[in-house]
């Protein structure tokens, strides 16, 4: 269960709203412990709170990840927290899957290679925290470019049926410019700084993340991947390319780009208030 995004900003502080038809807790809950959505929200935390000492850094005079002043982590912490996190996915999750063939989706990942589809991405994308795992990875792709290696066709398969690039940079753009309008919304600017300027700025990250988005997938898709046959790879494709997967792995972009904003939403307004309090 890949689909979510690769910049570490974002979570729920403001509920969803929803409307209109949403699939049942029944069908919903087991399809979410099925595929690990909690153990990613518990990396997906703890990523969020390395990435507040990371703000803290930029923003607050110098402070870093072991420097953080209390009062901002303790705010990072209650954005990240997990029922936060799960509320927000879950809310989006039942409105998109609404009407959805979600027995075919939970047969998939309830199954022996579904399960241990489920195991390695999660196992991966935890290595991952560790810088020293994401260079191997990518270094490991590096080797694979260059003795072509034909496991590549196929992560480049799952990679373009899943639109896995493009729905990641989008998601990274939109939280940039969610953190950016929370940042303005409490004040953070001296001078103004308009709609347009922000979508200017955020667009001018585009290439930059682009690039790094297609290195950490690749990379995460190789390290988690590793352990299976290409028939099994196979076999994800396939049902990837299902209308059950193809909607599922659509609401799963729509519901962490949904976290992702508010959560950004939410550090930005945090941050500027900190700033604020900082400086009387």
């Amino acid at each position: 269960m890949l689909r979510a995004a690769l910049v570490s900003a974002t979570v729920a502080l403001m509920p969803l709203s929803v409307s209109g038809q949403t699939a049942d807790d029944d069908d919903l809950d087991p399809l979410m412990e099925a595929m690990g959505i909690p153990e990613v929200l518990e990396i997906m935390r703890e990523e969020g709170i390395a990435y507040g000492g990371e703000l803290a850094a930029d923003l607050f005079g110098g402070a870093g990840p072991g420097n953080t002043p209390k009062s901002w982590a303790a705010t990072v912490g209650d954005i990240y927290s997990i029922p936060r996190l799960e509320a927000s996915v879950r809310a989006t999750l039942a409105e998109e899957l609404a009407g959805s063939d979600t027995d075919a989706m939970l047969a998939f990942f309830e199954s022996d290679l579904g399960q241990r589809i489920i195991g390695l991405e999660v196992s991966a994308r935890r290595a991952m925290l560790e810088e020293d795992v994401e260079d191997a990875s990518r270094d490991l792709v590096l080797e694979m470019i260059e003795k072509q290696d034909p496991r590549l066709d196929l992560l480049e398969t799952f990679t373009e049926i899943n639109d896995l690039i493009e729905n990641n940079v989008v998601g990274a753009m939109n939280a940039n410019f969610a953190f950016y309008t929370g940042l303005a919304d409490g004040g953070a600017f001296e001078d103004e700084f308009t709609e347009d300027q922000m979508l200017s700025d955020v667009w001018s990250q585009e290439d930059a993340i682009r690039d790094d988005t297609v290195d950490w997938v690749y990379a995460y898709l190789a390290l988690a991947y590793r352990p299976l046959s290409d028939a099994d790879l196979q076999a994800y494709i396939d049902f990837s390319e299902t209308e059950p997967g193809a909607v599922l792995n659509q609401a799963l972009f729509t519901a962490f780009d949904d976290m992702f904003v508010s959560v950004s939403l939410a550090l930005g307004r945090a941050a500027a208030g900190h700033m604020a309090g900082e400086e009387l």
